[in-house]
């Protein structure tokens, strides 16, 4: 799994709140849950997106399997700085395209709000993925984002393509329903980036 942007949503998988952001150079988190009534074994790797750290962040992103390019609803900067993380994603991914969700989080902050909503849905849009307004703070979205993401990387592994540009997956013609309750066993794992 990868993120991008400055929230550390990772930390919430343990669901304890978040009060302060604290970069760092890499930090992992492993996760056991249950999805779809199959245990997922999930680990994620932080490696907060800093420029000086773009060797250790590229290791990552060619290992990961899923990505979280995530932004501050507070700060248009960063969110402003979504498509060179994406363009990494596709230059590391070359070979593969990659799976990926934008993810606009501090949303509990609406007061101090510079990127709108609708902003994030039509980027999202334009990429061909998934959108999803989080609070690592809160807790809110947390767990669907997760939820949502290996869901998806589920599909990918049974057989749904991801367009070459990456984003979202496309289910294969006569394949299962959304939401369908298949037995399936995950042992996914990947890097998670957050800048």
């Amino acid at each position: 799994m990868a993120l991008s942007g400055r929230p550390r949503l990772p930390s919430n998988l343990r669901y304890t709140p978040l009060l302060a952001y604290d970069p760092t150079i890499e930090d992992a988190y492993r996760k056991q849950t249950i999805v779809d009534g199959s245990v997922c074994h999930i680990e994620i790797v932080d490696t907060a997106g800093q420029e000086e750290y773009s060797t250790l962040r590229d290791q990552w992103v060619r290992e990961g399997q899923g990505f979280i390019l995530v932004y501050s609803i507070t700060e248009r900067r960063s969110f402003e700085r979504m498509e060179t993380f994406r363009q990494a994603l596709l230059r590391a991914k070359s070979r593969q395209p990659p799976l990926f969700i934008l993810v606009g989080n501090k949303c509990d902050q609406t007061y101090e709000r510079q990127v709108l909503k609708q902003e994030g849905e039509n980027l999202a849009q334009q990429w061909g993925c998934e959108f999803i307004e989080t609070s690592a703070r809160t807790g809110h979205n947390i767990e669907k984002l997760f939820v949502h993401l290996i869901r998806s990387l589920r599909m990918v592994r049974d057989g749904a393509e991801l367009p070459p540009e990456g984003g979202a997956p496309r289910r294969p013609t006569g394949g299962s329903q959304k939401g369908s309750k298949k037995p399936t066993r995950s042992g996914k794992k990947g890097g998670c980036i957050i800048s």
